[in-house]
């Protein structure tokens, strides 16, 4: 190792922060973000941090920077990405934007793409922005609002399905902070009068973040929404995602059918694609071509041939279905049946011998045959061609720290009573602390129904039988989604009011 004075001479790169004024944590002092990660470098109280591709540079000034003997620990490029992200994230989600000021130095100018650890001297614009986008990132938000008012500018994140205002502020130049976000995500600046999308890819440390950005002009000026997907999270097993066993073993039944429709139903944010993925996991085998049409495509799923829809150059769902048909594909995912055209390819492929995953938008599992009646399918290829469907919600999990038992009362009991379901001993409900942000809920876990089509059910679709009747033929009060989330509420893990707020009660 050379000595820290064979480093004097080295100056950082124009734009970095100066070493010396430069806070770490604990106390002691680290090295400028931007030149940790290009010289694979960083400092951990006494442990000096190397990364494969460590430069002699990066190393030296290191060294200097600890002002003493420290420990070589030398990584991987993962862990050293890693660690890169442990040592700098720290505080970036509590970062308060009070201390930004706006003058006539604000620039929405275009920059290269940058890492928003990196904590460049940047104009307040930019900082703000970026700030508002780590806090995102950091809190685990699904959605990022950016919406002006005639007070001011106000962001607001969704965490577990619930939106939190993060800033609320009358100082700052609106227009400006929309730009900047739109010259972010490719949009033109200068039309301000029609929606536009556009993405913009982030990375935070070592984790690959991508972000669908949709602009909607409004009465005082122009509003925009960020959906965030961190796609260093990976797929969660089915497990993972509170199925029970029986659940599980249904799946992989279904998943490993030679042919007909497979759907998931449910609202925005339920978590529809990624039950989707897990199931083409479980279809992934080296003797099966599985091609997805995907808007957008949200996890690399490897082994698998993936398109992105791009509706301006007419790449719909439609037209990109039909061309995975021509690619001698085993099992297809379409991302979401919107309209009848696609619906009707999509049974068509199913007549013809594949197996077609795909999500719909209806309140139940029953209710997506009567959605596909909607759009068009007549009864005889409904019954044809679905194999099931899928229908989850996302209830918000009690906080462990705060939840507070009670033993239940009579309305409560009631909901158990009307369900034909066991009544607990003791139902919990939220309370709030520290831990969970006040709100008594933290995180979310998934409730399912699932409803295999068997032949007395497809003997009931091809007769036009309602959708009250195919629910009391298909489904056990302890299969609904009320079932369920009554079962969540018994096991501890939510509240009866999240449940009835989620899934309502629903005979």
């Amino acid at each position: 190792m050379t000595s820290p004075r064979d480093a004097t001479s080295h100056r950082f790169p124009p734009g970095s922060a100066s070493p010396e004024t430069e806070p770490g944590q604990g106390g002691t002092a680290r090295l400028p973000f931007a030149f940790a990660r290009d010289h694979q470098v960083a400092l951990d109280g006494g442990t000096l941090i190397a990364g494969p591709g460590a430069s002699l540079p990066g190393l030296r000034e290191a060294r200097r920077r600890a002002g003493g003997p420290v420990q070589l620990s030398r990584l991987d490029i993962t862990g050293f990405e890693a660690a890169l992200a442990r040592l700098y994230q720290g505080g970036a989600a509590g970062e308060a934007q009070d201390d930004l000021l706006f003058d006539l130095e604000d620039s929405a100018r275009p920059v290269r793409e940058r890492d928003l650890l990196e904590d460049a001297e940047d104009a307040p614009v930019i900082q703000l922005v970026n700030q508002l986008l780590r806090r995102a990132v950091l809190a685990g938000a699904s959605d990022l609002h950016v919406e002006p008012y005639e007070g001011g500018l106000r962001a607001r994140m969704r965490i577990d399905g619930f939106l939190q205002t993060v800033m609320d502020r009358g100082d700052v130049p609106t227009r400006r902070i929309v730009s900047r976000l739109k010259v972010m995500a490719g949009l033109d600046i200068a039309e301000t009068r029609l929606p536009q999308d556009g993405r913009i890819p982030l990375r935070l440390g070592g984790r690959l973040i991508d972000t669908r950005v949709s602009s909607l002009p409004g009465n005082y000026g122009e509003r925009v929404v960020l959906r965030i997907l961190d796609r260093s999270t990976g797929l969660m097993p089915l497990d993972g995602l509170g199925l029970s066993r029986d659940q599980i073993a249904l799946l992989e039944r279904m998943s490993a059918l030679p042919n007909g429709i497979i759907l998931a139903t449910g609202p925005t944010g339920a978590g529809k694609t990624t039950t989707l993925y897990s199931l083409l996991k479980l279809a992934n085998r080296d003797e099966r071509n599985i091609v997805t049409v995907e808007d957008p495509i949200e996890y690399d799923l490897p082994g698998v041939s993936q398109s992105q829809i791009n509706a301006e150059i007419g790449m719909t769902f439609a037209a990109g279905l039909r061309a995975t048909l021509r690619q001698d594909p085993d099992v297809i995912l379409v991302g979401e049946i919107r309209d009848g055209e696609t619906a009707g390819v999509a049974a068509q492929a199913a007549l013809t011998g594949h197996l077609v995953f795909s999500s719909l938008h209806a309140n139940g599992s029953v209710g997506a045959v009567v959605r596909l009646r909607d759009l068009g399918l007549d009864n005889f290829l409904i019954a044809a061609t679905l194999r099931g469907v899928i229908a989850q919600r996302l209830l918000r999990r009690l906080c462990p720290d705060c939840r507070e038992a009670h033993p239940p009362t009579a309305a409560e009991a009631a909901f158990f009573d009307k369900h034909g379901l066991a009544l607990p001993l003791s139902i919990y409900a939220p309370v709030g602390c520290e831990a969970c942000n006040r709100s008594g809920y933290a995180g979310r876990v998934g409730i399912f129904e699932m409803l295999e089509v068997t032949e007395d059910l497809r003997a009931a679709i091809d007769r036009g039988v309602s959708e009250t009747e195919l629910r009391h033929m298909a489904l056990d009060a302890r299969e609904t989604l009320v079932g369920q989330g009554l079962g969540e509420v018994a096991a501890g893990r939510t509240s009866l009011a999240e449940t009835l707020r989620v899934v309502g009660d629903v005979a």
